[in-house]
């Protein structure tokens, strides 16, 4: 086997990462076991910091669900060391890896075998929910009927479907992806698009509101990234 020399730009530890996973039999084998370990530290870690919602555990739990995100982390990183600069530590740039995939992995499961809700029938919670004095509450349910009927007048079906699922009904991004048979990029550019007609439409009728709301109290999901 060709020895590859030290690269210059790498630490120690993360120079012997890379030369031990681009080696081959049991150098490499064992090199691959020690990344898994300490992928199932990162994974499990993340999964702490989160808990599921009562009763939507199901058949597969949190340690099944950090096995799995250590396992797809790992053919992650191993598709992708050829891509590994140093720019941070080599176990760095890999725990990342796991986090990531422990974060979609438990934002995923409350939705598992759960009918997505593309129907924008939360706009009386909205309101119900709002402490504020009768004036605003009226204030507040004209912009709501402005901004519900504006999203049914000018948004397509599927443009109305995604703003309504991740705005009103926190319906997780690589969520709605998944079942729709998309990317999320995909669905980042239908969501631009549908606020811009929503902007310009509400322009027109008087209205300076941000069409991501109004939304439930607590919702963060017009706003959600990786993790």
């Amino acid at each position: 086997m060709v020895q590859l020399a030290a690269d210059p730009a790498l630490d120690h530890d993360s120079d012997a990462w890379v030369r031990r996973l681009s080696a081959h039999g049991r150098e490499r084998e064992g090199a691959v076991e020690d990344l898994h370990a300490l992928l199932l530290r990162a994974a499990r870690f993340e999964m702490g910091r989160r808990k599921l919602p009562a009763g939507v555990a199901g058949s597969v739990g949190f340690d099944d669900l950090t096995v799995q995100a250590a396992d797809d982390a790992l053919l992650a990183i191993l598709a992708k060391l050829h891509t590994y600069r140093g720019n941070s530590r080599f176990t760095t740039w890999a725990y990342k890896f796991a986090l990531l995939e422990a974060a979609a992995k438990a934002r995923r499961r409350p939705w598992h075998g759960r009918e997505l809700p593309l129907e924008a029938d939360g706009w009386a919670q909205v309101l119900e929910d709002r402490r504020e004095s009768p004036a605003r509450q009226a204030e507040a349910s004209e912009q709501i009927h402005a901004v519900r009927d504006a999203i049914a007048d000018v948004l397509t079906p599927h443009q109305r479907a995604v703003l309504v699922a991740i705005t009103l009904n926190d319906v997780p991004i690589d969520v709605l992806a998944e079942r729709r048979g998309t990317t999320r990029g995909a669905l980042y550019k239908t969501l631009h698009d549908a606020r811009r007609k929503l902007r310009k439409r509400l322009a027109e009728d008087g209205l300076a509101l941000d069409p991501e709301g109004p939304r439930a109290p607590g919702s963060s999901q017009g706003r959600q990234d990786d993790a």
